[in-house]
């Protein structure tokens, strides 16, 4: 078993140097030691010229296994090292050895396969050290040498053939290592494996020699039929285990290939190439979209380069027709195409004494448009992503300026905006070109569209980091500042937000003034420029170009280039529509409204006596929001309904679950005046306390002295209504009205609550002090429940005590506190006094 390929680093000569010293010395130690042929019928030199003809003819009736880029030869060696141990002394046998190798080598090197003179003194060192070897082990059991068969002497003779196996299995496998890098362990097995079934065989064929010599001759006749047969057999097992590698490694290479990235693609094409063809290395040129071709070479040691594209690139669909000139022996060449379309070539380059096959070309074809198909679909994923890219440029970007259009400023604007804190100061410049179209009538369109972009660079120089340009359309360019320091600005002194701002507008209004030339005209710039500062969580994007637009406005009426916004001049704001809107998806979610408890105290037992629900909006951009903030807005829009439908199904869910832990308390629940307008709000309501499951007496709802101020009949049906059901009805804000006596007569409740307003000043107002009074002494005659609302300190709930006040509710007492904390308070109040929670009114009351 030999390696066929030569060349490689320096490693191989010196390997090669060493067996052939070695190979010189057996023959010398071999010729000096051995004794002269006395018992063989052979003359000496016809047995010497018969074994180095058999150890030749092995040689040249070779079967070739390819192992990566190197080949391995499985020869007949062991059947003809047999049949010399019998007709030649183990001494004599390296020399015979290195005659006939080297004769056969010679010959295939001339006839055949070319090799230089180190491969085939390579080759025929390494094959005498074997048969030196193999001669040494078998004369250390028995000498075979001119002796009858005999199983001692098949044993020597098998030893013999093994070891010859194993040394020219490993001197092959560590030329193919140093050559091409191979892994020797793995290389060798494999050799060994694919080798075995012939060992065998060219054991048994040599034993078979030397029994049919020593008995009779003549049977001899009879070997060539078997010596063909098992050749073929040989050769059909290696077609096949070769056939199983070649399948196994185009599947691989295949698979490999299905990438969607060019050099993704090449680098699997060329360790395909290199691994399924056994190449030395392996070219790529790909057509890019440009026409040029980019040219990727690989080798076997792993490396993968691009190099410019070549001088004079051809035409792959052309070069179809040519491939067969352009191939060499050892140079396979396939056009890459996909229809007509010209991909690019695929060049396989196989070593120096490696002839391509029939089948390597077939394999070719297939593996080179599988690659054309794989780079073609790069390529149309790479136009693709670039055609998506520019798209998505184009829509986000004005096509004059290059600079953000106006869908694109509001999106990144708004989400600028939702990253920064409520109360971050911003700001928006909003600027327009004066003369603009004058230009346009004047010099034409081009060269407004000149003028504009002079303007767009000018601006793009001059942006800071946390501002965001772009154009609006026509002659605007709005500039959002998210960085309002006086440091980011260049200002040395404390300047306030609005002070940046302003100073960063005249800075551009004065950039943009420096003369400029358009369509030949030498010309200078002016703008009119309107500011606008904000919270970024007060306002998005939207309102802020409103209200920039307005101060631009106003710096071209007062024929000023800056001007601020000055609310006092906007007769149209919008947030509070943008106000709604948001309102309208919190309703649809479920962490932004959320309701605040706090519970009201028995001033004489400090028992829980009941809790109100209020509403608290945490906005994503603006912050937590109070009802001062939203529900005026809410009152006067059609969302009023939904958004009580929430509010009351919030309440009564908090309620269900403290009955579920034994707390009985009432929850209490503000009602607008114009949702008693709404007829379906009694069976709204009714629903919901069904769906809760909670009683109706334990839902108050709240409403003011204004609501009986109108004398509409679907206000009295309203409330008629709901004391129908059951529901308990509160008096808030009790006293600010016009007239409060009047109320009660028209409108029967349960309970009065005292304005905070009256608490806070009873110390020190003894009018307010007689309306609380007041208040207490009514609520007791009409069997009322009074609740005092707002108690701050010590000393006005120790005054309500005293005026004979019932319960009271304040930040004296609890803050409004979240929904899943206010259980364990009133379970705290509830143990804490033995809970006296009384009827929100007396028995028989009406």
């Amino acid at each position: 078993m030999e390696t066929l390929d030569g060349g490689g680093r320096w490693r191989l000569p010196v390997f090669t140097v060493a067996v052939l010293v070695a190979a010189v010395a057996t023959i010398a130690i071999g010729l000096l030691a051995g004794s002269a042929p006395q018992t063989s019928a052979l003359p000496p030199p016809a047995g010497f010229a018969i074994v180095a003809a058999l150890l030749g003819v092995a040689q040249l009736a070779r079967l070739r296994f390819r192992i990566g880029t190197g080949t391995v030869s499985f020869t007949w060696g062991e059947a003809a090292l047999i049949v010399g141990l019998y007709v030649l002394p183990a001494g004599w046998l390296p020399a015979a050895a290195a005659v006939g190798v080297g004769i056969a080598w010679t010959l295939l090197s001339i006839f055949s396969e070319p090799r230089t003179v180190p491969e085939i003194l390579r080759v025929t060192a390494s094959l005498t050290v074997a048969v030196a070897a193999a001669g040494v082990a078998a004369r250390a059991v028995a000498d075979p040498y001119a002796q009858q068969l005999t199983p001692l002497l098949a044993a020597a003779m098998l030893l013999g053939g093994l070891v010859y196996l194993l040394i020219t299995a490993v001197l092959a496998t560590v030329a193919l290592s140093l050559r091409h890098g191979r892994p020797f362990g793995a290389t060798l097995l494999h050799a060994l494996r694919n080798k075995l079934l012939m060992f065998v065989g060219n054991v048994l064929v040599g034993l078979v020699t030397v029994g049919m010599l020593g008995h009779d001759p003549r049977w001899l006749l009879l070997l060539p039929p078997v010596l063909w047969l098992l050749q073929q057999t040989y050769g059909h097992r290696l077609r096949i285990e070769d056939e199983r590698r070649a399948w196994q490694e185009f599947a691989r290479a295949t698979r490999a290939l299905n990438q969607l990235d060019e050099p993704a693609v090449v680098g699997a094409g060329v360790a395909g190439g290199l691994a399924l063809f056994g190449a030395e290395r392996v070219e790529i040129d790909v057509r890019q979209v440009d026409g040029r071709l980019w040219r990727y070479v690989g080798d076997a040691a792993g490396g993968l380069r691009r190099s410019e594209p070549p001088a004079d690139p051809v035409d792959p669909v052309a070069a179809a027709e040519d491939v067969a000139d352009d191939a060499t022996d050892q140079m396979l060449v396939h056009p890459l195409t996909v229809g007509r379309t010209g991909v690019g070539e695929l060049r396989i380059h196989l070593p120096a004494s490696t002839m391509p096959r029939s089948r390597d070309r077939a394999a070719l074809s297939a593996f080179g448009d599988a690659l054309a198909a794989a780079l073609h679909d790069a390529a149309t994923e790479r136009a693709l992503r670039h055609l998506t890219d520019r798209t998505m440029h184009r829509s986000m970007h004005d096509p004059v300026t290059e600079l953000l259009n106006r869908a694109a400023l509001l999106t990144k604007g708004d989400a600028a905006l939702h990253r920064l804190e409520h109360d971050h100061p911003v700001a928006l410049l909003l600027l327009d070109i004066k003369g603009f179209k004058e230009v346009n009538d004047t010099l034409g369109n081009a060269a407004g569209d000149e003028l504009l972009q002079s303007a767009a660079r000018r601006l793009s120089n001059r942006l800071r980091p946390g501002e965001l340009l772009g154009r609006l359309g026509n002659d605007e360019f709005a500039l959002l500042l998210t960085s309002l320091s006086p440091a980011a600005a260049g200002c040395v002194e404390r300047t306030s937000p609005t002070g940046v701002a302003m100073r960063r507008a005249r800075e551009l209004i004065a950039m943009l003034a420096e003369p400029t030339e358009v369509a030949g005209v030498r010309m200078s710039v002016e703008g009119a420029l309107g500011v606008v500062v904000a919270g970024a969580g007060t306002a998005d994007i939207n309102e802020l170009l409103r209200r920039a637009n307005i101060a631009m406005s106003q710096a071209k009426t007062i024929g000023g280039s800056v001007a601020g916004y000055d609310s006092a001049k906007d007769a149209a704001n919008t947030d509070q529509l943008a106000l709604l809107a948001e309102l309208r998806a919190a309703l649809d979610v479920d962490d932004q409204l959320e309701l605040a408890l706090q519970p009201a105290v028995d001033l004489a037992t400090g028992g829980p006596t009941g809790v109100e629900a209020l509403i608290r909006w945490r906005h994503p951009r603006r912050g937590r929001l109070t009802p001062v903030h939203f529900v005026r807005a809410v009152e006067g829009s059609e969302l009023l309904a939904p958004f009580t439908r929430y509010v009351v199904d919030r309440a009564l869910s908090a309620a269900a679950e403290w009955a579920a832990h034994g707390i009985d308390v009432p929850i209490s629940v503000n009602i607008s005046a114009r949702s008693l307008l709404d007829p379906q709000l009694p069976a709204e309501i009714g629903e919901l306390l069904r769906r809760h499951q909670v009683p109706a007496h334990r839902l108050v709802l709240e409403i003011t002295e204004t609501v009986v101020m109108s004398e509409l009949e679907i206000i009295d049906e309203v409330l008629a209504s709901l004391r129908e059901m059951g529901v308990q009805l509160a008096v808030d804000d009790f006293g600010t009205g016009f007239s409060s006596l009047a109320f009660l007569t028209r409108v029967t409740v349960d309970e009065l609550k005292v304005d905070r307003s009256f608490v806070v000043r009873m110390a020190d107002s003894p009018r307010d002090a007689a309306i609380v009074r007041h208040t207490v002494r009514l609520g007791r005659e009409m069997g009322l429940r009074v609740v005092a609302e707002g108690v701050e300190t010590a000393d006005q709930r120790a005054t309500l005590a005293a005026l004979g006040c019932a319960a009271a509710q304040g930040y004296h007492f609890f803050k409004p506190m979240p929904a899943d904390k206010v259980l364990a308070v009133l379970r705290s109040l509830a143990d804490s006094a033995q809970a006296q929670i009384y009827p929100l009114r007396a028995d028989g009351a009406s």
